[in-house]
């Protein structure tokens, strides 16, 4: 590794390598330090869902309507509102569909709609009942050779070339309930052995996004030093000139570094998901970094590396949330179990207090919002019966499969023959749980859930199971043995961060730019504000600013 370089990228994740690939396209030569030994970051642990409405995928599909980037404009007017500059949110949109064809260029990376895949708010001004999501095509990884090794462990284990995609997993989660689950869960096995037999390494989800990205690296010959921490970095005269790194010493230890960068470093280290200090700090309690799926050395790194050189903050309270089932030894990130008809989630109190299909932001906010009025919602407890669970997968878990014997062991799963005796064992109080069920039955036998409207909106309906009548989001909950599960506040990755303008320049608390500093990603506050505006807003943004951050460096001194 040399001294110094045009561009200085801190964090091999999603905005990390768009950058990284942006810089280097630009004819400026280029480093990416990652302070873990893998590449990927969390964009590898995701489901690899992309959203920016209008881009060349989607317009391959037919689902490009006229004036749809408007219609995303008013969108994101309507559920982010003044929390993020219009100017920003409106960038992202204008530019997001030429990042997406910058990708398609360097990397061989290609994109596919994700069906039907609705917007999470379709029904706020501007939103898309058919969505405007996207996700990678899966791709053999065998160009990467040895490289390969170092791709980002996912959260869940899966067998080498088992490949499920996003639309897969929508049919596969109602089991044997339609013919699609099964023949579906053929055509995923067949894939697989002609996978083994032919050779190839195949990979989807965010797997496939931080594969194709490092390809492109790869093939612009852009170094990735691995296992470099960043420490701090280099200010002079009120201008970023460089990061301090820690590296592997030849007698085996670390050592500190500085790297200078002519033309300014480009921060994509992540969030903060995985360090307790900062989430006691700044998250709502209660909270613990083990609920998080997010890449382990996401510790927040950048965020106090930004800070120290002056830079302003936004959202520190905030996360890509998300209902999450603390599994022993993992975090399960609840997405099709809660939309699923036949279960709901209760607090302590033995109550209902939201739909249970809300997107998973928005039902985190609604524990949140619970657990401050003195009940406790944390954990809360899914409760369903056998019907569920014979019909659908739940955490992996077929149906009619019994669960672990350490998940009971521990306490995340409670089953008992009765809802009395499911109660008292969870310790609600005496007759609530029955009550509460008893109310919930009357609306799936109706069809209208009065509370709280579940599977009114065409979000709910997505992961709902279509046999379900009147309400494909709502069955009784009636037949014995009974199972209550444990739910926590869990995320995706922290939300906010430093404070940047449209360019991904890096901002002082008065609004006046730190020269030299961009950042993209989870490391920076969150262009969609408190909230989530489909399938993909997380990564969608990622790419775009760290794109943008590149193109203004051109711009930048020599």
């Amino acid at each position: 590794m040399k001294d110094s370089y045009d561009v200085v990228v801190v964090g091999a994740g999603g905005a990390g390598m768009s950058a990284a690939l942006a810089a280097s396209a630009q004819g400026l030569d280029t480093v990416l330090v990652e302070k873990s030994s893998y590449f990927g970051g969390s964009t590898a642990r995701s489901g690899g869902g992309v959203w920016i409405p209008g881009n060349y995928a989607l317009e391959a599909a037919g689902q490009v309507d006229p004036g749809d980037r408007e219609a995303a404009k008013t969108y994101l007017d309507s559920i982010v509102g003044d929390v993020v500059p219009k100017v920003r949110r409106d960038t992202y949109l204008d530019r997001g569909p030429e990042v997406l064809g910058f990708l398609r260029e360097k990397t061989p990376l290609r994109f596919t709609w994700v069906p039907e895949y609705a917007d999470y708010l379709p029904e706020q001004p501007g939103g898309r009942p058919r969505g405007r999501s996207v996700e990678p095509v899966p791709l053999d990884a065998r160009f990467l050779g040895d490289e390969l090794e170092r791709l980002h462990p996912p959260y869940t284990k899966a067998p080498a070339n088992l490949i499920v995609t996003q639309a897969d997993f929508r049919k596969i989660s109602l089991g044997l309930r339609t013919l699609r689950g099964p023949l579906t869960m053929v055509k995923v096995m067949l894939k697989r052995l002609l996978a083994i037999v032919t050779g190839k390494k195949m990979f989807a989800m965010g797997n496939a996004i931080a594969i194709g990205l490092r390809k492109g690296l790869a093939d612009a010959g852009v170094p990735v030093e691995y296992d470099t921490a960043l420490l701090d970095l280099l200010v002079e005269d009120g201008r970023v000139v460089g990061v301090v790194v820690s590296t592997s010493s030849t007698d085996g230890g670390t050592e500190r570094r500085e790297i200078r960068a002519r033309r300014g470093v480009i921060l994509g280290s992540g969030g903060f998901e995985h360090s307790q200090e900062l989430r006691e700090k700044f998250l709502p309690q209660p909270t613990a970094a083990e609920w998080s799926t997010g890449a382990p050395a996401n510790t927040g790194a950048g965020l106090l590396a930004g800070t120290a050189a002056g830079a302003a903050t936004d959202l520190l309270d905030d996360a890509w949330w998300g209902p999450t089932i603390p599994l022993p030894g993992r975090a399960w990130f609840c997405l099709a179990e809660r939309n699923l008809p036949g279960s709901i989630i209760v607090n302590s109190a033995g109550q209902r207090y939201m739909n249970e299909a809300l997107p998973y932001v928005e039902a985190t906010h609604e524990i949140y919002k619970g657990q401050a009025t003195g009940v406790d919602h944390v954990p809360s407890y899914m409760v369903f019966d056998q019907t569920y669970r014979n019909r659908y997968l739940f955490a992996g878990v077929a149906g009619r499969q019994p669960f672990p014997g350490r998940w009971y062991k521990e306490g995340v799963v409670v089953r008992a023959d009765t809802l009395a005796e499911l109660a008292a064992k969870v310790g609600l109080p005496e007759g609530s749980l029955d009550a509460t069920v008893d109310r919930f039955n009357g609306f799936a036998r109706s069809g209208t859930d009065e509370d709280f409207h579940r599977g009114e909106s065409a979000y709910d309906k997505y992961y709902s199971d279509p046999t379900v009548k009147p309400n494909c989001s709502l069955a009784p909950i009636e037949k014995g043995p009974f199972y209550a599960v444990k739910i926590v506040p869990g995320d995706l990755g922290t939300k906010g961060g430093l404070v940047t303008d449209e360019r991904a320049r890096v901002l002082r608390e008065d609004g006046s730019v730190i020269p030299g500093l961009y950042a993209a990603g989870n490391v920076s506050a969150a262009v969609m504000g408190n909230t989530y505006p489909g399938p993909g807003g997380t990564i969608g943004p990622a790419i775009v600013f760290g794109y943008l951050a590149a193109e203004d460096l051109t711009k930048e001194r020599s």
